[in-house]
């Protein structure tokens, strides 16, 4: 909840936010005794709260976004909750070709450092402008003339016949970057920042082509399009060539679907068109009793372990997901990269890191990918992940690194993925998942020959992997049964299965159990 107070300095922060919990919750257990016993504890609010002091230039954004939230509740009671957006790209190359895409580029970043030095200047009396839409139009007033304004720089004799859509591109990155600029510049004051900003002029910013006036489609099934490019004197139309194999997935993919202005982007010295589509889909709503998901435990021996499981611990599919031939490749070019470093040192190697930068990425796609696609074909409500603790974690060496980015970014691709399907996606404590047995018999002793297996205290051998994916399927359905309990019964539930407290140690046998204790409180 958002408030937004005016009060006296003389009263106490701490003391206000008392009285104002306090006597709520008064008034609405006076109305509604029995939220009692629904809530934990019998306590409306959390212990914590937030205050943030408001300026008198950020007061008005501040006083519309509360307003705003009696649209959210709205939409939260029409049962829209469950919707969201998605957000999708797609980058369909362009084939070389006499096109002047580095003169737009040019002249494009030009613009945009021109922008940046002139509104530093004037940007005192752009700042008191606290909407949005009045300072971009200020912004543009200051120069661009027309025949009720005079400008008061010379955009326009530097920047002749510049399209005007590519003039508020510009107008719009320059902006955001004086004020980015302005606002660390703040923080280095306050000493929040260590070291003291730069306004850089130098930008990488890359034009968007707006449709019908600076990018217009070919035919259907013709893999070219036209765009309004800078020749060096003029600007005019080029029919542009795009990768066969691009527009043929965008064809097949996203046919019918209405795209974004495509943004031009370049990557490894090739230029993109990248086209961005959005989509409305609604997430998962099923109750934790009738869920079935999929736990993920994305190994060192095998890319991935899926595990298909329901609320009682009943297992009804498993699928290991490897790519040896991939990772093969990839494995191949570090070595290569090893002994071209100790021949000629690691200054000289930035390129063939790139490129295996590149083949991790698409071993990412790939997996991501399998994994969506079993989730999706077995039904899945839910994927299941590791959270993964990137922060303060020392950096290893680059092998290393590459691995670790890898499982981030298979978790990304899959939320993407898996969220255009609407399917939902959660993540677990990932603390002895891989150490600690699934029948609950204890810590498990790896095998040296073979690092996939490992063997239990009752001497057992099983798949690591393939333990730790029923452990990470388990603590989620723990989490989620424990979760809307009332105090009372969850301190009894944990009393009969200890295991449960603790989130870093309970297994897949502390789930079954559970599971048990859980159907015989609610029979009592």
């Amino acid at each position: 909840i958002h408030l937004l107070v005016n009060c006296k300095p003389q009263f106490f922060i701490s003391d206000m936010i008392k009285i104002m919990k306090g006597n709520l919750a008064r008034q609405l257990f006076l109305s509604h005794p029995e939220l009692k016993k629904e809530l934990w504890g019998g306590h409306l609010w959390n212990p914590s709260y937030c205050v943030v002091t408001v300026s008198d230039r950020s007061r008005e954004q501040v006083l519309s976004y509360i307003e705003g939230q009696r649209e959210n509740e709205e939409f939260i009671k029409q049962g829209m909750r469950s919707c969201m957006q998605v957000t999708s790209s797609y980058g369909a190359e362009i084939r070389k070709q006499n096109i002047p895409i580095r003169h737009t580029l040019c002249i494009y970043r030009s613009a945009v450092s021109y922008l940046i030095r002139m509104y530093a200047k004037a940007w005192e009396e752009l700042s008191e402008i606290t909407d949005t839409k009045k300072r971009f139009n200020e912004a543009e007033h200051l120069v661009h003339t027309t025949k009720k304004n005079q400008a008061r720089y010379d955009f326009d004799r530097y920047f002749p016949k510049l399209p005007s859509y590519l003039r508020r591109s510009a107008i719009q990155h320059a902006l955001g970057s004086i004020a980015s600029y302005e606002t660390r510049l703040e923080l280095w004051k306050n000493g929040t920042l260590s070291g003291k900003p730069k306004l850089t002029l130098e930008n990488h910013a890359m034009p968007v082509f707006y449709r019908d006036v600076m990018y217009r489609e070919a035919g259907e099934t013709e893999n070219a399009a036209y765009l309004k490019l800078y020749d060096g004197h003029d600007w005019k139309w080029f029919r542009v060539r795009l990768l066969h194999t691009d527009m043929e997935y965008l064809r097949k993919h996203w046919m019918g679907k209405k795209a974004s202005a495509p943004t031009l982007e370049k990557r490894h010295h090739k230029y993109f068109l990248r086209f961005t589509y959005t989509e409305e889909t609604k997430l998962s709503r099923t109750a934790v009793k009738d869920q079935t998901i999929c736990s993920v435990d994305m190994g060192i021996n095998t890319d991935a372990v899926c595990t298909i499981m329901q609320e009682d611990g009943t297992v009804l599919g498993r699928r290991f997901l490897n790519f040896p031939s991939e990772k093969d490749r990839l494995y191949r070019v570090l070595g290569r990269i090893r002994r071209f470093q100790r021949q000629h040192g690691s200054g000289q190697s930035g390129s063939r890191w790139a490129y295996a930068k590149r083949l991790n990425m698409e071993l990412v796609r790939k997996v991501s990918g399998a994994i969506t696609a079993y989730a999706w074909e077995q039904g899945a409500e839910v994927i299941v992940f590791e959270y993964l603790e990137m922060q303060g974690k020392k950096q290893g060496g680059k092998k290393q690194r590459l691995y670790m980015w890898r499982k981030r970014d298979i978790q990304k691709q899959c939320e993407h993925q898996a969220h255009r399907r609407g399917i939902r996606v959660s993540r677990v404590s990932a603390r002895n998942t891989s150490r600690q047995a699934f029948d609950g018999s204890g810590k498990v002793a790896r095998n040296p020959e073979n690092h996939s297996l490992c063997t239990f205290t009752t001497g057992k051998q099983y798949n690591c992997d393939l333990s730790a994916a029923y452990n990470i399927g388990a603590r989620y359905f723990i989490r989620e049964l424990l979760k809307p309990l009332p105090e009372t019964e969850r301190s009894s539930l944990e009393a009969k299965v200890p295991a449960v407290k603790r989130r870093t140690s309970c297994v897949y046998a502390d789930l079954r159990k559970l599971y048990v204790e859980v159907n015989n409180l609610k029979a009592a």
